[in-house]
């Protein structure tokens, strides 16, 4: 190995154009593989690779479970423009000269990729691989990864039709009934994209004795197969919460938002690997199992389609019209409170209102401050006579 990187100078892929991201289906991955040598250097061949598959690997008791789909596979022979090569096709190579290989290949259609993807048990994995055989030396390799991206459209008429449902749950103390919650959710749309917000409409109710708190988040399920076993993980991606609900109160959400945050969209057409989104509403009920209901949806590219223009046009007409109306109504700035002095730092510990252990979330607190008023005035401790004309200072007891 030593020798070889002697021999060798620099063994490298370069992709035509760096800057891209990503690539689709149909699209060409275009580049050259550039090779320098330190010495004069045979090469009989130099073969190009483009490989695309995905792999899911973990462990089960004492068994390993592995698996792999291939998804590309591609291979060609590159050769030197305007260089000279033998009878057996090999070319010689010697230092001080930069030689260049060009390649240059298309990917599949659209529908028979799927996204790239990295998760705890697998991955989906592209690159182009580069081999450079000489005679009686072992076979030099390099490699440069890609990323390819399936656009997933979510203006389908499926993902924009509403979607929700009802759920209720009686709660018991010991065996003896307690009441019930329930909770009524309702979404606009199943599809997004990301950095959009999901609306939620919601009623809760409750007529146990516990107090509960209303909560939703948005959950991934990444599901791995290998060996005939079906291994799935969930994962928490972001989340927000209610008021709590005494006894015998109900509560209501209208046009309650949460964000999806910068996610891959969903991959569905991967045989063994799968990732799922769903928001999940649910009750954390003290003491007792949550009320969970569960709402699928399907997470699409971002920049594809009219309705995320629509929606950023949407968003950007509406500031400007909030900026045009502030502007009208507020024309100078509020009065600055800097000059106020006043400590309203926290002192005492946080109170515990309520046992909600719920996985990563914290409890609820209630924070009692300690406020520090800024003191009196100063002044000098004296009373004023008038006697006619004279004032005379008594001093005060």
């Amino acid at each position: 190995m030593v020798a070889m990187a002697k021999r060798v100078k620099s063994f490298q892929v370069i992709f035509s154009d760096p800057s891209k991201t990503f690539y689709c289906g149909g699209d060409k991955v275009s580049g050259r593989v550039e090779v320098e040598v330190n010495e004069v250097t045979r090469v009989s061949a130099l073969r190009v690779l483009g490989l695309g598959c995905a792999k899911v690997e973990y462990a089960k008791g004492k068994q390993r479970c592995r698996q792999e789909a291939e998804y590309l596979r591609y291979e060609d022979v590159l050769l030197l423009d305007d260089h000279p090569t033998d009878s057996d096709g090999s070319v010689v190579l010697r230092p001080g000269n930069k030689y260049q290989y060009l390649f240059g290949f298309e990917l599949p259609q659209q529908g028979q990729l799927v996204s790239s993807y990295k998760g705890k048990f697998g991955y989906v994995q592209y690159c182009v691989k580069a081999r450079m055989e000489r005679p009686q030396q072992p076979t030099l390799e390099c490699k440069k990864s890609f990323e390819v991206e399936e656009p997933l459209d979510v203006n389908t008429p499926d993902l924009l039709s509403p979607t929700g449902g009802v759920k209720e749950k009686k709660v018991t103390c010991m065996f003896i009934p307690d009441g019930q919650v329930s909770l009524n959710a309702k979404i606009d749309r199943r599809g997004f994209c990301e950095g959009e917000d999901i609306c939620i409409n919601a009623k809760f109710e409750n007529t146990c004795s516990r107090i509960v708190v209303p909560k939703a988040a948005i959950i991934a399920k990444h599901t791995y197969q290998a060996n005939g076993r079906t291994k799935v993980f969930r994962q928490k991606l972001s989340s927000v919460r209610g008021n709590h609900i005494i006894s015998g109160m109900c509560d209501a959400w209208q046009g309650k938002t949460i964000r999806v945050p910068k996610i891959k969209p969903s991959m569905l057409g991967c045989n063994i690997i799968r990732v799922e989104y769903a928001l999940m509403i649910y009750i954390h009920i003290p003491g007792s199992e949550k009320l969970i209901l569960e709402l699928p949806l399907v997470i699409g590219t971002s920049g594809l389609g009219s309705r995320s223009n629509s929606v950023s046009s949407q968003d950007s007409s509406s500031s400007y019209a909030s900026q045009s109306w502030v502007s009208l109504r507020m024309p100078s700035e509020p009065p600055s409170y800097c000059d106020i002095a006043r400590d309203c730092r926290l002192d005492q510990p946080l109170t515990p209102l309520l046992d909600d252990f719920d996985g990563d979330d914290s409890p609820i607190f209630m924070n009692a401050p300690a406020f520090q008023f800024p003191p009196l005035p100063a002044y000098t401790e004296a009373e004023e006579e008038f006697n006619g004309n004279a004032r005379m200072p008594l001093p005060v007891c």
